[in-house]
């Protein structure tokens, strides 16, 4: 069976890409990075995805006088690569409203909290701010609405005390390493059902449930 041809979008050191990367370098891994796509030329994950070889392109925002052109440029670099399914991995753009319905279903995100809590910038001080005992981090699809998508899965970390802002994005980064390659290989495998806001995955045990945590 042809593996899924996926994209990833970055703007950054992409080290969620790079989980990803490791993740399809598996023989039974369902599904292959085709590109990785970013809009900043000089973000470190373009190195990262070169010397893994994967192509990688470049699509500058500066470059194109609005969202919407931008959003098709970077539309037209994944098709070129033949992907299917678009991945985001630190894409500092927020889209038009082009881009989500154009990969409706065919696009999603891993936010750092465990939505609806805290979306936007900077969550983790947003969490330790509110005085949270757990946060996590949860992938979900992208739509019109920023960081409302359908939840496809999550990972709860607990907040210590003493902690910072970069302790606790320490700890979640590392449950996102975890759970994006097990939620890209469920689409891959076909595993994945939307109905409405809820998100259902084939396979899963009635009772099991879709938020992991490192203590577990």
């Amino acid at each position: 069976m042809a593996k899924l041809r996926v994209g990833v979008l970055i703007s950054g050191r992409g080290s969620n890409m790079a989980a990803l990367i490791r993740a399809a370098e598996a023989a039974d891994y369902p599904a292959e990075i085709a590109c990785v796509v970013s809009n900043k030329p000089d973000a470190p994950g373009l190195a990262l995805a070169a010397a893994a070889n994967v192509p990688t392109v470049t699509v500058s925002h500066r470059d194109h006088p609005d969202r919407e052109v931008f959003d098709r440029a970077v539309a037209a670099a994944l098709e070129r690569h033949g992907v299917e399914f678009v991945v985001l991995a630190g894409f500092m753009r927020i889209f038009s409203p082009w881009f989500p319905t154009r990969w409706a279903g065919r696009l999603i995100n891993i936010h750092p909290s465990l939505l609806p809590a805290f979306k936007g910038l900077h969550v983790q001080r947003q969490a330790l701010d509110a005085g949270v005992r757990l946060s996590g981090c949860t992938a979900h699809f992208v739509t019109l609405d920023l960081d409302s998508g359908p939840i496809i899965a999550q990972a709860a970390v607990p907040v210590v005390a003493g902690d910072t802002e970069e302790t606790l994005s320490a700890r979640i980064l590392r449950q996102e390493h975890r759970l994006y390659p097990l939620v890209v290989r469920w689409f891959a495998e076909g595993r994945i059902a939307v109905d409405g806001e809820k998100v259902a995955v084939q396979g899963v045990p009635r009772g099991a449930t879709l938020l992991f945590s490192p203590e577990a």
